[in-house]
């Protein structure tokens, strides 16, 4: 090492100052000054060399560091075998339609990039919202060991999937949206007629249909009953037969465990930027920028239905007399409680605005010393 050299050069420089002493002893003066002006010269060299061998050993450390990241130019973060690449938080954001989810969809897109993560859709055949028992062991093997992908946020319309059924120990995070059901029910009626400003163009299922919210409702037609209302229980509660048989008791109480149990965070349509909020504030990793980038980009307002009407008192009324919307609005007031419970934890409101509170727990009595 340099400090070593250095060193060995500090010796030899005092051992002609001391036999240079020895023998000319009348030179006494001029031979003190010359040990003097070596030694300060070895000594300056010495210390040099120290200074940069720590500044090599700096610059490696960060160099380190930035390779662990994948952030070094021209180095790609999914090429990186590195383990805190592999050990990074899987996403799973298994999104209720109609709630919001193209928006929020929309800010992972443009984050990812700059904050070098990998954001899929899970597109299931015939939109079905669950999966055969073969094709949930596959799609449980691909994010496990999709390593080049990592780390990931998967989007797609699925109910909620156990994976310590399937004997994984490692769990993703799963994160959602909800919205008050009825309005969720009213647009997406309108959403399957009318489209919406994402993609104009794109002709929907029921496009052509002119009858209203309000005449479907008086009609009992198809697609505006009680069994379209059973949507955000049945997502939540997840793959068993008995999630979406329509009014289950047993289903609500499995979507109300699932929520808090194995959700990292479920916001809800109509405070959707504090929800932005508390993703940037828990996982900058990921959203990272998404506030500012929901606040003033036009993410916010990213997806609007065409000629949506609102529903009649009348309808309103005999929709809240329905079980399944009780139910449905109970999961929806439970959720609310819920996320409201996490932001009162994590934020102060002052002057109209959020502001994450500060560190609330510390370490002490450590020991050994």
């Amino acid at each position: 090492m340099r400090w070593l050299s250095g060193c060995w050069l500090l010796f030899l420089a005092f051992v002609p100052c001391i036999s240079g002493g020895r023998r000319t002893m009348g030179r006494l003066g001029s031979a003190v000054l010359m040990c003097v002006v070596t030694v300060a010269v070895v000594t300056l060299v010495f210390v040099r060399l120290w200074r940069l061998e720590e500044r090599q050993n700096r610059i490696e450390e960060v160099i380190s560091r930035l390779k662990r990241r994948g952030l070094l130019p021209g180095q790609d973060s999914q090429n990186s075998n590195d383990e805190s690449y592999l050990n990074a938080p899987t996403i799973i954001y298994n999104r209720v339609p109609k709630t919001g989810s193209t928006s929020f969809v929309g800010i992972a897109y443009d984050l990812c990039e700059k904050n070098r993560f990998h954001v899929l859709h899970l597109n299931v055949s015939k939109n079905s919202h669950v999966l055969s028992l073969v094709d949930q062991m596959r799609f449980i093997s691909n994010i496990t060991n999709w390593n080049e992908m990592k780390p990931a946020l998967y989007h797609g319309h699925l109910a909620y999937l156990d994976f310590a059924r399937f004997g994984i120990g490692w769990r993703p995070l799963y994160i959602n949206i909800i919205r008050d059901p009825l309005e969720r029910l009213v647009s997406y009626y309108y959403f399957l007629r009318n489209g919406d400003n994402f993609r104009p163009h794109l002709r929907r299922r029921k496009a052509g249909h002119r009858e209203t919210f309000d005449e479907c409702v008086a009609n009992r037609g198809d697609d505006c009953g009680e069994k379209d209302l059973w949507m955000q229980i049945p997502f939540f509660c997840g793959h068993s037969a008995e999630c979406w048989v329509v009014g289950s008791e047993w289903a609500l109480q499995m979507a109300k465990h699932n929520l808090v149990s194995n959700y990292f965070l479920v916001g809800v349509t109509e405070e959707l930027g504090e929800f932005v909020a508390a993703l940037e504030a828990a996982l900058p990793e990921y959203f990272l920028g998404a506030t500012d980038l929901f606040n003033t980009g036009n993410k916010s307002h990213l997806r609007k239905t065409f000629s949506k009407i609102p529903p009649s008192p009348n309808t309103v009324k005999k929709i809240h007399e329905s079980t399944i919307w009780k139910m449905e609005n109970e999961f929806y007031e439970f959720a609310k409680e819920q996320f409201h419970f996490v932001k009162r934890r994590m934020f102060l409101l002052k002057d109209g605005r959020m502001t994450l509170k500060s560190q609330q727990f510390l370490y002490e009595k450590i020991r050994p010393r």
